[in-house]
């Protein structure tokens, strides 16, 4: 009789080589890459919607926040099917939603019917990024940072590859055809690539790692309970918003600024600015998840906090100063997004090395709720710049909180972290003594680091 409930096709206690491993990361990618352009192809087509209906930037970009928050908030929710079904039931699930998403935006006419399609595209993205970054951190229980921000980086810079097509459809045959498109295609190679996925069963991967692990298995309620849970958490969005306003606002900023039309040169590459910005952002975001995730594998996740947060913040500052250039545009603006995207690693491979990853799909979920908190502040740049007439005092604002998350992580989540493992070596070792399982050594109530 088949074991339909087993998320993965192994036996328990099979050997798992490194190629079977590294193969499930890169599937993971793929399916990132196909789902990327929900989030960051999307400021390509708030100007034509605007031109087209003429509708207020607001109105437009709440489709955004609806996006974030729908894909953020619902993700405890997928991550529990996950535990229960398996990735490839989820990611192909997320794969039709993903498709579905663009061609209800291609025929929508009213406001209502956009915010529609931008809540399909939230579940359906959630999905496939839930699902592919829970799978990287059980593949590679010594590589967390890395394989997390591999497969991360594949969300981050997926839509390199896509955006000059798209912004050509978009001015050859209109945005609606290439919302229809681009969906349809989108969603197709995400569903192909799903039924390839598995999970690891559990003893299939053993490693050691230089990076402070968690031998205990948390639930969901018990981290709940954990002052560290809420640390990260308020990190997590005071370092996701500058980058979610970026990624929502930089044609709006290049336009306001003067630089959307400014022919940039490089290496006798010439392009407009924001065009070209776009490109090499996604790359710079790309490259980001899986470098700051190797480092942090090195030197410790809260070092390398400190380190991307303090250059976003910085990066943000000299943008606001200086991005009138067209040049230090292209290059700021680079900074930003290569400071901004190991968000995805850090926290992910933080987290289960917190909290266990038996439910880190769920705990990690809650956890990415915040993207969702910081997503709802993205409206709110447009309000503030029309009040105070610049965008320098939404990029000084953003800044500030990269840079308070930055001296956090130092300050407060080291000190935290260090007396949260030492609680958990503490318990493993009276475990072991009087052969009762961890759980039993540790109540879950007992938590005062």
């Amino acid at each position: 009789m088949a074991h339909t409930s087993t998320p993965s096709a192994a036996e328990p206690g099979a050997p798992i080589s490194d190629s079977v491993r590294w193969t499930q990361i890169v599937i993971g990618i793929v399916c990132m890459v196909a789902a990327a352009n929900i989030q960051y192809a999307w400021t390509l087509f708030v100007p034509e919607i605007q031109a087209t209906h003429g509708w207020t930037r607001a109105s437009i970009q709440t489709a955004f926040t609806i996006f974030v928050v729908v894909q953020t908030w619902l993700t405890p929710i997928e991550g529990y099917f996950i535990d229960r079904y398996g990735p490839r039931v989820i990611v192909a699930a997320g794969g039709f939603f993903t498709g579905l998403s663009w061609i209800v935006d291609s025929y929508a006419s009213t406001l209502a019917l956009l915010y529609i399609g931008s809540a399909i595209g939230g579940i359906g993205v959630g999905c496939v990024y839930a699902t592919c970054v829970n799978n990287a951190l059980k593949w590679f229980p010594e590589k967390r940072g890395l394989a997390v921000g591999l497969t991360a980086g594949g969300y981050g810079a997926g839509s390199a590859l896509t955006i000059l097509p798209i912004s050509a459809m978009i001015h050859s045959s209109g945005y609606q055809s290439a919302f229809f498109w681009f969906g349809l295609l989108q969603g197709a190679i995400i569903i192909a690539a799903a039924f390839f996925l598995r999970m690891p069963q559990k003893e299939q991967v053993k490693a050691s790692t230089k990076v402070a692990q968690t031998r205990r298995d948390y639930t969901l309620g018990e981290a709940l309970r954990t002052p560290v849970f809420w640390v990260m958490w308020a990190m997590f969005i005071g370092t996701v918003t500058g980058g979610l306003m970026a990624v929502a606002q930089l044609g709006v900023i290049a336009h306001d600024l003067g630089v959307k039309e400014a022919p940039v040169s490089v290496f006798g590459l010439t392009m407009a600015a924001l065009p070209f910005a776009l490109m090499l952002d996604r790359v710079m975001n790309g490259i980001s998840r899986p470098l700051f995730g190797f480092i942090s594998d090195h030197i410790g996740r809260e070092a390398t906090m400190f380190v991307a947060f303090t250059l976003e913040g910085v990066g943000i500052i000299m943008l606001s100063r200086y991005g009138h250039d067209p040049m230090m545009f292209l290059i700021l603006s680079g900074m930003v997004f290569l400071a901004w995207g190991e968000v995805y690693s850090l926290f992910s491979a933080t987290s289960a090395d917190t909290f266990g990853t038996k439910h880190a799909g769920k705990i990690y979920g809650v956890l990415y709720c915040a993207k969702g908190v910081a997503a709802l502040l993205v409206p709110l740049g447009n309000l503030l710049m029309e009040a105070t007439g610049t965008w320098a005092t939404v990029l000084y604002v953003t800044a500030t909180m990269d840079l308070t998350a930055a001296a956090c992580a130092l300050l407060v989540l080291k000190p935290m972290l260090a007396k949260h493992h030492a609680r958990n070596a503490e318990a493993a070792r009276i475990a072991e003594a009087q052969g009762v399982p961890l759980s039993a050594a540790q109540p879950a109530g007992n938590y005062n680091g």
